[in-house]
């Protein structure tokens, strides 16, 4: 019988580990791939595999020899269809397997067709291998059929149509935006893509489509999403990927807590429709700079408790209290964070040593520590010969410390010191296990400084530069852009960012100011952003947006470990594909057509 035949005669009638005793005497059909071959009191047993799970098939010499020794030639990784009848595995002597839906039964085969043969895979097509990734990604589709893999997609799947459902039902429009647009200097490096019909020039591929959904609200769309594609030219790392997805959203004529509210709203469904865990609204908020002060970061881990301190206003207070080290803080150069580990998780002398080395490879000078003895006296420190006793007392007090502490410092630049503390809470967190499995802790972040330093120590946009500031902090873009604070928010979950957003400028006059602050001339504004500054001076509705890394999201849903375990075909760390062997050198031929030339050495 030829394989269209077989189709024809033998539909598919279920999916792997779709049958359960309720079919129990019911003729099916099964397709897939053979996934493991054993041999048991004369029968041939073959778990058939597809993309929903496995089942047992049984070949019966008693029931049809010649279909017996058929199934005796079959190898792993064979395609397969199947025909036969359900039957009770305990009934016939077997063992339930209670990890499969399917596990209580078995299909006693009546029919079988052998698709395709396969060569011996080079790694097994199972769960728990220790294959090198640079294998794995060579043969993707091969490491894409491992069920435990395959089961991200399952779930990614899930996640897009939930967001679909949810949006339609909330009165949003999905609309596509162009991946191909203009290149405008700043921000992450675009991908450039040459244009033949017009020499010389670039289109750039989208790192987002921010301007485009602004664009939207001007055209009067109200509320629109999109599960979009983006490109960042960046250096990689575990949770970073040339091309990437992210859910896309702008609305119109609302504020920062109905954005919040919305997004809040999806994230509730994911959560209860993928993992059936109800999630408790609303979130936390959380300032910027409360975030900063506590935990060391913008995107912190709540799910423990060990916070910084900062210890500043008592060093100035002390003027440094006769220690050097605490000098230029006195000064009003810099400031002191400190972070306590509590007694009660034991550190030893040695380890403690270690915790040097750790902070140095952040970017560290290195880290001062102190024990606190009986009555709050300070061992293991050199500090404690200079301190002065009130500036002593005053830190034991501030920092809350008690008898068997450890006090951890760090002094100077105020966000390198907030960092460094904030890793070693994390560290800190995973040493002692205080993260507890199945905990999540959703947090928004919100007031934002609207500007920040670049390498120049020039005022760059933190976010962009249609973020919009504080209604009460216009008057300060030009006078005090160090004070200005944004309509700015992130939602952040267990230490990872899942997206940000802002409120946008929809005022001309604003937007002005902002450019001005910046340093953006009249003539420069509407070189980069022409057009969306034309569409502000036609009508433009108040608006804001978020975007939510889809990744992140599938990755945080299926407790994957890196990015690369939920995009389908991803880039390894130097952006190479491995199973197509992308990029590759283009010929002068076709550099021609495109009137480039290329500078890289052959």
């Amino acid at each position: 019988m030829s394989t269209a035949e077989f189709i024809r005669q033998h539909p598919r009638s279920h999916r792997c580990n779709d049958l359960t005793k309720a079919e129990l005497g019911r003729q099916v059909v099964l397709y897939g791939w053979v996934h493991g071959l054993r041999d048991h009191g004369g029968r041939r047993f073959v778990d058939l595999r597809d993309r929903d799970g496995l089942t047992q098939i049984v070949f019966k010499p008693e029931v049809d020899r010649e279909l017996h020794e058929q199934a005796q030639k079959l190898r792993s990784e064979w395609v397969i269809g199947v025909a036969g009848a359900v039957q009770d595995r305990i009934a016939n002597g077997g063992s339930p397997n209670p990890k499969l839906r399917s596990g209580e039964i078995e299909v006693e085969a009546q029919a079988l067709e052998i698709f395709n043969q396969a060569d011996t895979p080079p790694f097994l097509i199972e769960d728990n291998i220790d294959t090198a990734e640079e294998k794995r990604l060579q043969y993707r589709y091969l490491d894409l059929r491992r069920p435990a893999v395959a089961r991200r997609f399952l779930v990614r799947h899930r996640v897009n149509q939930v967001v679909r459902r949810y949006f339609d039902d909330n009165g949003f429009l999905e609309i596509e935006t162009p991946f191909m647009v203009k290149y405008t200097p700043g921000g992450a490096r675009n991908f450039l893509v040459p244009s033949r019909l017009n020499p010389g020039c670039f289109y750039a591929l989208a790192e987002s489509p921010q301007i485009f959904k602004q664009l939207f609200m001007m055209a009067g769309f109200d509320r629109y999403f999109q599960i979009v594609r983006c490109f960042r030219d960046e250096d990689l790392r575990l949770d970073r990927q040339p091309e990437f997805t992210q859910i896309d959203v702008e609305m119109s004529f609302i504020n920062e807590e109905e954005i919040q509210g919305a997004i809040e709203g999806l994230l509730a469904a994911l959560w209860r429709e993928i993992l059936g865990v109800e999630l408790a609204r609303p979130f936390v908020r959380l300032a910027y700079d409360d975030a900063m002060t506590r935990y060391g970061s913008d995107k912190p881990d709540l799910r423990f408790d060990l916070e910084l301190c900062d210890l500043t206003d008592e060093v100035r207070q002390h003027g440094g209290g006769g220690v050097a080290l605490l000098e230029d803080v006195a000064k009003g150069e810099g400031v002191c964070k400190c972070l306590r580990l509590p007694a009660a998780y034991a550190l030893s002398r040695t380890e403690a040593d270690k915790l040097e080395g750790f902070v140095r490879g952040m970017g560290a000078h290195g880290l001062a520590r102190v024990k606190v003895d009986k009555g709050g006296a300070w061992t293991q420190t050199q500090m404690a010969k200079s301190i002065s006793e009130a500036l002593r007392l005053a830190i034991n007090r501030k920092a809350g410390a008690q008898d068997g502490d450890f006090l951890f410092f760090q002094f100077g630049e105020p966000k390198l010191a907030a960092m460094v503390l904030g890793r070693l809470r994390l560290h800190f967190g995973e040493k002692y296990h205080l993260i507890k499995p199945g905990d999540w802790r959703f947090a928004w972040i919100v007031d934002f400084p609207l500007f920040e330093r670049d390498e120049k120590g020039q005022w760059v946009a933190a976010h962009h530069a249609f973020t919009s500031p504080r209604p009460d902090h216009v008057d300060k873009l030009k006078s005090a852009p160090q004070d200005c604070r944004a309509r700015a928010y992130d939602i952040v979950l267990n230490g990872v960012e899942l997206g940000g957003g802002s409120i946008r400028i929809h005022d001309t006059a604003v937007q002005a100011k902002v450019f001005d602050a910046l340093g953006i001339s009249g003539e420069q504004a509407e070189a980069k952003f022409g057009f969306l500054l034309r569409a502000l001076r036609f009508g433009a509705p108040p608006h804001g947006g978020i975007a939510l890394g889809m990744d992140r999201l599938v990755m945080l849903l299926t407790d994957a470990e890196s990015l690369r375990d939920v995009v389908a075909f991803p880039k390894t760390q130097k952006g190479t594909c491995l199973m197509t062997d992308a990029p590759t050198r283009i010929g002068d031929e076709l550099l021609t057509d495109l009137f480039i030339r290329s500078a890289a050495p052959h």
